[in-house]
């Protein structure tokens, strides 16, 4: 009995040799987890971030991923209700601006003589960019490297499947198919920055437009594979563009004032709401006829010129470079 035993294990051990082992996903969890608390066990990461391990093992404090859903809402500093005290440090975090508790329970509408344009809904670069990161991740826990007897798929591979799983047909993805590609996974498109759902359900929305911004090379707003794949690249650093007013740049999330409406620089471009003015509020810069009030067509107009404006500076700044 043991002579047969030596003589079976040398087998046993020579086909475990040649064979790729690939942990399961329950247990790579497991591992990871317990690698996490062991580097970041005496690390302290303030209000909104936490503790994540990069790729050499170190310790890095990063924007919180995502807060426990439970609801109690709190009032910012900033005039915006989030859900918990949690997602209030958390958008502080991403947004880069300083935003306190102002107290407990939702914020009250401001009562003025002059109505005054809350400011819209916009997906910011840290919303598109922590959307992406998601995605990518994602993706990338699906990889199946080469097998002993099968073949892996690779990362390409991979969103080539759900390319074809929701185009419709015409070898590219619009903003509806785009936005169902990421329901796959409620995880990866789970951006809750609003108390309200609805809010966070547009949110969602906008930082799909977002992400189509960044690889349609022919401006069509609809992406071919292969316009698909340059926007997941891994290794790919997604541009940080800035809005043009006046012959000046402002920084993602500025924001300016025409009459009763607001406009957000988000992810360079100009973001405005479209309120019909019933007061006249002073504009922040006044133009000729600033004083009189703007129809909506001659609001679309305005907004539009706005953001043609940042497209040719934006030109002269790539005809400078050529130079």
């Amino acid at each position: 009995m043991t002579a047969f035993r030596s003589n079976v294990l040398p087998v046993n051990l020579a086909i475990l040799g040649n064979t790729r082992w690939r942990w399961p996903p329950s247990m790579r969890s497991c591992i990871i987890s317990h690698s996490k608390s062991k580097v970041c066990a005496n690390v302290f990461c303030g209000a909104g971030r936490e503790c994540a391990v990069t790729e050499k093992g170190e310790p890095s404090c990063l924007c919180i991923e995502q807060c426990k859903p439970h609801k109690r809402s709190v009032c910012g500093s900033n005039g915006k209700t989030y859900r918990n005290h949690c997602e209030l440090h958390r958008d502080a975090c991403l947004t880069g601006l300083k935003i306190q508790v102002y107290h407990d329970g939702h914020c009250e509408e401001k009562k003025t003589d002059k109505a005054v344009a809350a400011s819209p809904i916009v997906c910011y670069l840290a919303n598109r960019n922590e959307l992406r990161s998601r995605v990518i991740q994602w993706l990338q826990n699906e990889v199946v490297p080469d097998g002993w007897f099968a073949k892996g798929s690779n990362f390409s591979d991979t969103l080539l499947k759900y390319f074809k799983d929701y185009d419709n047909g015409d070898s590219q993805l619009d903003s509806t198919e785009f936005l169902k590609f990421l329901q796959h996974n409620e995880t990866a498109i789970n951006i809750t920055s609003y108390a309200d759902e609805e809010n966070n359900r547009l949110l969602r929305s906008l930082c799909v437009d977002a992400l189509i911004e960044l690889s349609d090379e022919n401006t069509d707003w609809k992406l071919s594979f292969d316009e698909f794949l340059n926007c997941f690249k891994p290794g790919f650093n997604p541009p940080e563009r800035k809005c043009a007013l006046e012959d000046e740049t402002y920084e993602d999330g500025a924001e300016t004032q025409v009459e009763c409406n607001r406009c957000v620089c988000a992810c360079g471009n100009w973001v405005c709401t479209a309120v019909t003015c019933t007061d006249k509020v002073p504009a922040v810069e006044k133009t000729e006829g600033a004083d009189q009030e703007m129809t909506e067509e001659e609001w679309t107009r305005r907004v539009a010129e706005l953001n043609k404006h940042q497209e040719t500076v934006e030109k002269m700044k790539v005809s400078t470079k050529d130079i």
